[in-house]
C-alpha cells in the first residue's frame, strides 16, 4: 500500500452525486504507470473511489488515497495513481474530493428492528414530564386514529431520567393518555408499564403471583400498578397482537435505513423471535438489505426442560446463513441495569444499602439452559451488566466448556457493564467474547453515578481494561439502541474523552486512543459472526462497505468528534445513505 498525506488544502466544495469524472480519467489508464501495477496486468474495476483520504483501518492503519471496487469487493487500495489503472471505459469513477473515508461500521449489540417503528409506536423518547408523555401518546392514538380497543404501543425510553418527575408511570395516568386502549409503554427494556385495559387483558389480579425473575409492581392495596420487571412483561407481552410477516419486512427495510444514516453497515439484532428472524432472511432474498446482520435468537422458556423443546422445534440453526443475514446465537437475559438500579452487583448500590440488583432468571435453570445450547450447536450471549451477574455467565460458560468444549465457539458476556479484571481474564481462559457499550455513560452517566457511587461510575463500561486483556477481537462496540442513541460518532467520542455532555470525565482511566476506538467500531464486531476476514477493514478481499465522513476523525480536535456526520454510506459499492445538503 502506499501511503499517502492529503496536501494542506480545503477540500472543494462536496458533490453530493459523487458523480463520474468522465473520458479523461478511463484514458489515463492506458497511460504508462510509475507504480508496481500495470495497466496491462490490472484487473478492470467497476468503480475507482479517487482523491479521498482512505483510513483502511488494516492491521497497519494504514492511510491510502483510492480504492478500486469489483462485484462488490475491495480489490485494490493505493494511490490515485495506481487504482486508475483499473479504470476502463464501463467503470464508475468517483471523485472524492479530500473527503476522508473509513470502512463500514458495526453495532455489535443493538436492538434494529425497532427502528423501523417511528410510525407505528408512540414515540415518547421525546418526552420530559408525565403530563408531555400523556400528551405525546393522546396525540398519537388521534393523529392515526386507532380504533377503540386496538392495542397502542411505545417506542423505546427511559423515564426515570427524561422526565422532570423521574419515575415511571402508573396506570392510573396511563388511562388518561389511552382511556379507550389497551396501552403498553415499553422502557429500555427490563421494565414496561401497561394501562388498565393491557392488564385486564393480561390477566392481571391482585391474585397474580410473580413469575420467576420477574415483578408486578402494586400498590399499598396490593392491586398493580402497572409496571412490570423484567419475565413479568411479558404476561402482556403475549396478548399483543403479532405483526404480519410483510408488515416485519416493512418495518425492517425502515430500520436498516435508519442504521445506513448513521454510518452504520452492519450489526447484531440481539433478542428477536424466530418470525422476526424469518422477516431478516426475506429481506434479504427479496434482496433489500442494507446492513449485514447478525440476528439472536431469544426463546422463550422458564424452565431447561422448556428450553430444550424449542431447541428441538427450531427453524434455524446457529451460525448459518448469507453475506446479509446470519444467525448469531442465542440471547439470554441475567439481571437489569444500571440505571434501572437492577444490574446484579456483589456490592449494595451506593443509595439503597438494602439492594443488590435483580436476578432476571433461575440460576439452575440457566445453567442448565446453556449447556443445552452448546450441545445443541448454539452459542449464547447473555446480558449481564452488574458483576454479581456476570459471575454467574462465566459459571454457566465453564459448566458448559466442561460438557462440550466452548473453545473458537465465541460465546458472549453482553453488556459487562461492571466487570472486574478478574472476570476479565477468566472470560478470556474461556474465549469469551465480552460487547460493551460505552455510550451508557453518555446521557446516562449522572443517573449510574447517583445511584452507584463515584467509585463504580468511574470503572463502569471498562472499555481499556477490556481491550488490554481480550484484544480488539476479544470485544467490540455498539449502543444497545434505541435503549441508547445510535450514533457511533458519539460512541467513539465517549471512548475518547470518557465525557458526558456537561464535559464531566468518568474513568479517565478507561479512554481508548482514536486508532482503538475506531477498531471496536470496525475491526471488532465481525468476530461476532465469524466474518473477520470478510469485513471491517478496507483491504482487498473485503465487502465494498464504507463511509464518506464530513470531517477527518484522525485530526479533528477531540470535541468535534461527536459531531462528524455520514456523507455517504456505501454498502456492496452501491449507495445507501446520501446526505442532503
Amino acid at each position: 500500500m502506499i501511503p499517502f498525506h492529503p496536501p494542506a488544502r480545503r477540500a472543494r466544495a462536496w458533490l453530493p452525486s459523487l458523480a463520474a469524472v468522465g473520458a479523461a480519467l478511463a484514458a489515463a489508464a492506458c497511460a504508462p504507470s510509475t507504480t508496481s501495477s500495470s495497466a496491462s496486468t490490472a484487473s478492470p474495476a467497476d468503480t475507482v473511489y479517487l482523491n479521498g483520504k482512505i483510513v483502511t483501518v488494516d492491521q497497519r492503519f494504514s492511510i491510502a488515497q483510492a480504492v478500486a471496487v469489483k462485484d462488490g469487493k475491495f480489490i485494490d487500495v493505493g494511490s490515485s495513481d495506481a487504482m486508475r489503472q483499473h479504470v476502463t471505459a464501463t467503470t464508475r469513477v468517483v471523485d472524492l474530493q479530500g473527503r476522508t473515508v473509513i470502512p463500514g461500521m458495526m453495532d455489535s449489540h443493538s436492538h434494529m428492528i425497532g427502528a423501523g417503528t417511528a410510525e407505528t409506536t408512540a414515540q415518547v423518547i421525546s418526552a420530559t414530564s408525565v403530563a408531555d408523555t400523556q400528551r405525546i401518546i393522546a396525540e398519537f392514538i388521534r393523529r392515526k386514529n386507532v380504533a377503540p380497543g386496538n392495542w397502542v404501543l411505545s417506542g423505546r425510553w427511559h423515564p426515570p431520567s427524561q422526565l422532570a418527575e423521574h419515575r415511571y408511570l402508573t396506570r392510573q395516568e396511563l388511562d388518561i393518555a389511552a382511556p379507550a386502549n389497551p396501552l403498553f409503554v415499553q422502557t429500555v427494556g427490563h421494565f414496561a408499564m401497561a394501562n388498565t385495559k393491557a392488564l385486564e387483558l393480561a390477566g392481571i389480579t391482585r391474585a397474580t403471583k410473580d413469575p420467576v425473575g420477574g415483578k408486578i409492581y402494586r400498590d399499598a392495596n396490593g392491586d398493580a400498578t402497572g409496571l412490570l420487571e423484567e419475565t413479568a412483561i411479558e404476561l402482556v407481552e403475549r396478548r399483543i397482537p403479532r405483526p404480519t410477516r410483510e408488515q416485519l419486512i416493512t418495518q425492517l427495510v425502515a430500520a436498516q435505513h435508519v442504521y445506513n444514516a448513521s454510518g452504520i453497515t452492519s450489526a447484531i439484532d440481539a433478542a428477536l423471535t424466530e418470525e422476526e428472524i424469518d422477516a431478516y432472511f426475506a429481506v434479504a432474498e427479496r434482496k433489500q438489505s442494507t446492513v449485514r446482520t447478525g440476528v439472536m435468537w431469544k426463546p422463550i422458556a422458564l424452565t431447561a426442560a422448556d428450553f430444550e423443546k424449542q431447541l428441538n422445534a427450531a427453524k434455524f440453526k446457529d451460525d448459518t446463513g448469507n453475506d446479509w443475514v446470519r444467525t448469531a446465537g442465542i440471547k439470554i437475559v441475567s439481571d437489569g441495569g444500571m440505571t434501572l438500579k437492577s444490574a446484579y452487583i456483589r456490592k449494595a448500590y451506593a443509595d439503597d444499602p438494602h439492594n443488590h440488583g435483580t436476578l432476571a432468571l433461575d440460576p439452575a435453570a440457566y445453567k442448565q439452559s446453556v449447556i443445552l445450547a452448546n450441545r445443541h450447536g448454539w452459542r449464547v450471549g447473555t446480558h449481564a451488566v452488574g458483576d454479581a451477574a456476570v459471575d454467574l455467565v462465566l459459571d454457566a460458560y465453564a459448566g458448559a466448556d466442561k460438557d462440550k468444549s466452548i473453545k473458537d465457539r465465541r460465546l458472549v458476556v453482553i453488556h459487562g457493564s461492571l466487570m472486574t479484571r478478574e472476570q476479565m481474564q477468566r472470560a478470556k481462559a474461556l474465549g469469551v467474547r465480552v460487547d460493551a457499550q460505552n455510550i451508557f455513560m453518555w446521557d446516562k452517566a449522572a443517573t449510574v453515578e447517583k445511584y452507584m457511587g463515584t467509585e463504580l461510575a468511574n470503572r463502569a463500561v471498562p472499555t481499556r481494561w477490556l481491550v488490554d486483556t481480550l484484544g480488539i477481537e476479544g470485544t467490540a462496540a455498539g449502543t444497545d439502541n434505541q435503549v441508547n442513541i445510535l450514533n457511533p460518532f458519539v460512541g467513539l467520542y465517549v471512548m475518547v474523552t470518557r465525557k458526558d455532555p456537561r464535559g464531566k470525565v468518568y474513568g479517565a482511566d478507561q479512554a481508548l486512543s482514536r486508532e482503538e476506538a475506531l477498531r471496536l467500531y470496525t475491526n471488532a464486531g465481525p468476530y461476532y459472526t465469524f466474518e473477520e476476514k470478510r469485513k471491517g477493514s478496507i483491504e482487498p478481499g473485503k465487502f465494498a462497505d464504507m463511509v464518506v465522513l464530513s470531517a477527518d476523525y484522525t485530526t479533528v480536535p477531540e470535541a468535534e468528534i461527536k459531531d462528524i456526520k455520514p456523507l455517504q454510506t456505501i454498502v456492496n459499492d452501491k449507495v445507501v445513505y446520501q446526505a442532503s445538503n
